[in-house]
């Protein structure tokens, strides 16, 4: 693997990207983990969640997360860091957001478990991740809407820990070309 890289980790919510992420950054030495739903939850006012018929002003807000998520990663890349950046980008918006991340080497991958797995883990978590969208139509959406773009994985029967591992075994799979 070359010094340094960045891995876009993506998929529904629950799927476990913000566990994975971290585990992964902390396995990239140096490593920063950059958590998308920072730069969301930093509109304080005004923030408008995404819905199944989100109108023009929260795919604004989505597209400059999405933006100033990219952009971070490409500030810690360029001062040597590997950067492990996760966010739910689903459909169209994948392929734009990979769009927004000119470093490379960029690793794409999606975690996709299964519909019963994210419900499962939806369950067992304190803070929901699934308000406007249900559990299968968000998964839905990534099975049938997002183009096949880098490593997908199906995590349902993984630890986070063998997630990680598949991932750096396979991390060639993951790469987007230049």
């Amino acid at each position: 693997m070359p010094s340094n890289a960045v891995f876009l980790v993506t998929g529904p919510s629950a799927a476990g990207k913000s566990t994975v992420g971290r585990l992964l950054a902390e396995r990239l030495t140096p490593g920063v983990y950059l958590e998308g739903d920072f730069f969301r939850r930093s509109i304080v006012a005004g923030r408008l969640e995404m819905t199944p018929d989100a109108s023009p002003e929260a795919l604004a807000q989505l597209r400059l997360r999405y933006r100033l998520a990219a952009d971070s990663a490409e500030a810690y890349f360029g001062e040597g860091f590997n950067v492990v950046l996760e966010d739910v980008a689903a459909g169209p918006f994948l392929p734009e957001f990979v769009e927004r991340i000119r470093s490379r080497p960029l690793h794409v991958v999606v975690l996709i478990p299964s519909a019963e797995a994210v419900a499962e883990r939806e369950a067992s978590r304190e803070a929901s991740g699934y308000h406007s969208f249900s559990v299968g139509q968000l998964h839905e959406g990534f099975v049938k809407e997002t183009p096949r773009i880098g490593l997908w994985l199906d995590s349902s029967e993984q630890s986070p820990e063998q997630t990680v591992d598949e991932i750096l075994a396979r991390s060639d799979e993951a790469l987007v070309p230049a």
